[in-house]
């Protein structure tokens, strides 16, 4: 596992930002903002997709009870189909922003573009959920809100198996769109 720095700087305080689910063919985006102490560690605590699904359930409640602040927020399919998954992945992140009960001064951004929050100040991170901590919380949050609603979500449609895929394009999925059609949740601007 490697080692990640808490925070890009020390002297702010600073909330990581991520989404998940932006690939998907089906469900929500979902994202995070977390602020987290100055001495926060876990030697699990990575980028979501490099962490096990148990070990991502144990760093959620180790997040959620470590973290000075935290939010997750999704937006659905059909907004998605309405603004686009980019625009959707940034109104998620704002209003993940919004529930934190601290008010970050700056914050650190998975990736490379995002649509600025009001008066605070951003930076984007390429690839940064392996490289700081709060962003990597922030990941393994919105993975792990996002799992348990596409499970739930399974109970209503199981022959998409999304409890296995999540709402990824897997050969099982694009089988079952060809059998079945489509569902409420699926995402139509998505080019299948």
């Amino acid at each position: 596992m490697p080692f990640l720095i808490n925070s890009y700087q020390t002297k702010l305080i600073e909330a990581g930002c991520d989404e998940a689910g932006r690939g998907c063919y089906a469900g929500p985006v979902f994202a995070a903002a977390v602020i987290l102490p100055t001495d926060f560690y876990h030697p699990l605590l990575n980028d979501s997709k490099q962490v096990k699904e148990k070990e991502r359930d144990l760093l959620r409640n180790y997040i959620e009870e470590n973290a000075l602040s935290f939010g997750v927020a999704m937006v659905d399919n059909e907004e998605i189909d309405r603004i686009n998954i980019l625009k959707a992945s940034f109104k998620a992140m704002h209003l993940a922003i919004e529930k934190l009960t601290i008010v970050p001064e700056l914050l650190s951004i998975d990736g490379n573009r995002f649509t600025s929050y009001p008066f605070i100040p951003h930076n984007c991170i390429i690839k940064g959920d392996g490289k700081y901590a709060n962003i990597a919380a922030a990941s393994i949050l919105a993975k792990t809100y996002r799992d348990a609603y596409m499970k739930q979500l399974h109970e209503q449609f199981p022959m998409y198996s999304w409890n296995q895929n999540k709402g990824y394009g897997t050969l099982i999925h694009r089988n079952a769109i060809e059998q079945y059609g489509f569902t409420p949740y699926h995402r139509m601007s998505f080019k299948i």
